[in-house]
């Protein structure tokens, strides 16, 4: 059944997530006209089953660790039970708040939220399917902002009960005795340490030679170091070659970096592979929309499409799939549009936050990069133990580590394992925006006692003159 007219708008965002929903907004501040589609909750995957629901689970599991020490605080708790499932109500009530939030914000910026799944329908036109009734929306601009998905390997794919996803385990209420994590990026690390907290016997197998790939070497060899004290099975350079079930579980069988034979028999098994983007069913093959091998939108730095009046912002779009790179990306664009800026999105100074325990953060260049491009590269290091707000708070695991170039003293990388990584390394993206010196980092004066002074004597460290080593 096909609706009657089509409601006209300046701009039509297809996609509310962190980069469709404040593209809406901010379009509407600078005096468009908007609508945005959304099939499934505002605020898209990052607000209901991926950062936020996440990192409320991740808050719980850390209060879980220090419960267990309280005793040292001169806190006496008895014998220390966990269930997993007030944690996950919990986490549900977090995000239902939060696409509230979202929902008050369209009504603040008269942004007009349009329930059903959107597709380009022709120049300037999209379709909006709902309930067998489709309706129309014309706009002469056009934002696709249908973000991702979890990806599955072939032969694992994932069924929900023994092989889960990410949206799965956000609404397990039980811990399993045993979990395989297939996958050691930011998503498989913060679910390792959060079952790990509520009792299950966690193994990460990762292809790769090393956990958090993408992050410093130092730091991937230092979180490996934590987590296998904690007493996670981890296993890199892995070729995963079978998975069959059992009825009560999951047989995996795997080959090690020197390629002998291994089996392992879980109770469930949490596939972090990576994601994919939602780019089917969107009407761009029919609109001659260009896509990537990987089923990525092709796009400038502009956020434009190869099709006038067609954009993409966030994960569909591909780079980094972050939830703040497609905030930055849908301002940007739509500023672009209103003819207000001309300012693009810093794609080298992304920064990368992975929130498990310790938390590791991480802008710019790896030590390796910076050496693999040609730099005289200077590193230096600082560890928390000796920060007196690390060691007042219990919390010394890990380091600050800064990548300079020696020639300019440029800060070319900055890496953060520890206490509120992902919080302090704001100030090392702030700076490298600024194109500060490590000099300069370092001459800032940075209050006492606080985990920021670490990132001064880090600076230090890094011109070869730390004052608490």
């Amino acid at each position: 059944m096909v609706g009657n007219g089509a409601r006209e708008f300046d701009l039509v965002v297809i996609g509310s997530g962190p980069g469709g929903y404040v593209a809406a907004i901010r379009a509407s501040q600078l005096g468009m006209s908007v609508a945005c589609v959304e099939s499934e909750k505002l605020g898209g995957v990052c607000l209901n089953i991926g950062c936020i629901p996440t990192k409320s689970l991740l808050t719980s599991a850390r209060m879980v660790a220090e419960v267990r020490d309280a005793g040292k605080h001169g806190i006496a708790t008895g014998e220390v039970t966990v269930d997993l499932a007030p944690a996950q109500t919990r986490s549900r009530q977090v995000s239902d708040q939060m696409n509230r939030g979202v929902t008050h914000l369209f009504r603040k910026n008269r942004v007009s939220h349009v329930t059903g799944h959107g597709r380009l329908a022709g120049p300037g036109r999209v379709e909006v399917e709902r309930d067998g009734v489709t309706s129309a929306l014309r706009a002469p601009h056009i934002i696709v902002a249908t973000g991702s998905r979890p990806n599955s390997l072939p032969f694992l794919p994932i069924d929900g009960r023994d092989i889960w996803s990410s949206d799965e385990a956000l609404y397990v209420t039980e811990a399993p005795g045993t979990l395989a994590i297939i996958g050691a990026g930011a998503i498989g690390m913060e679910f390792a340490d959060i079952f790990e907290a509520y009792g299950t016997q966690v193994t990460i197998l990762e292809a790769l030679d090393r956990v958090l790939p993408v992050e410093d070497e130092d730091v991937s060899a230092h979180i490996a170091k934590s987590y296998r004290r904690r007493g996670m099975r981890i296993e890199t350079g892995v070729r995963l070659t079978a998975a069959e079930a059992t009825g009560k579980g999951m047989a995996l069988s795997y080959r090690d970096a020197e390629g002998e034979a291994h089996s392992l028999v879980v109770d469930r098994v949490l596939s972090a592979v990576g994601r994919i983007p939602n780019t089917e069913d969107v009407g761009l093959g029919a609109a001659g929309v260009s896509l990537s091998e990987g089923g990525y939108i092709e796009i400038d730095e502009w956020m434009r499409t190869n099709v006038g009046g067609v954009y993409a912002i966030g994960d569909c779009a591909g780079g980094p799939l972050l939830a703040h790179k497609a905030t930055h990306e849908g301002i940007v664009c739509v500023e672009k549009i209103a003819g207000v800026t001309h300012r693009s999105v810093d794609y080298g100074n992304i920064p990368n936050c992975t929130y498990c325990h310790p938390e590791v953060a991480s802008v710019g260049l790896t030590e390796a990069e910076a050496k693999a491009r040609g730099y005289e590269v200077e590193t230096g290091s600082f560890p928390w133990i000796g920060n007196g707000r690390a060691v007042a708070y219990g919390d010394v695991d890990g380091f600050v580590k800064i990548v300079r170039d020696r020639t300019y003293s440029e800060i070319l990388g900055a890496h953060i394992i520890g206490p509120h990584a992902t919080e302090l390394i704001a100030e090392f993206v702030l700076a490298r925006h600024l194109e500060s010196t490590v000099e300069e980092v370092e001459t800032a004066m940075h209050p006492h006692p606080t985990l920021s002074e670490a990132i001064g004597e880090g600076a230090l460290a890094a011109l070869g003159r730390p004052i608490h080593i």
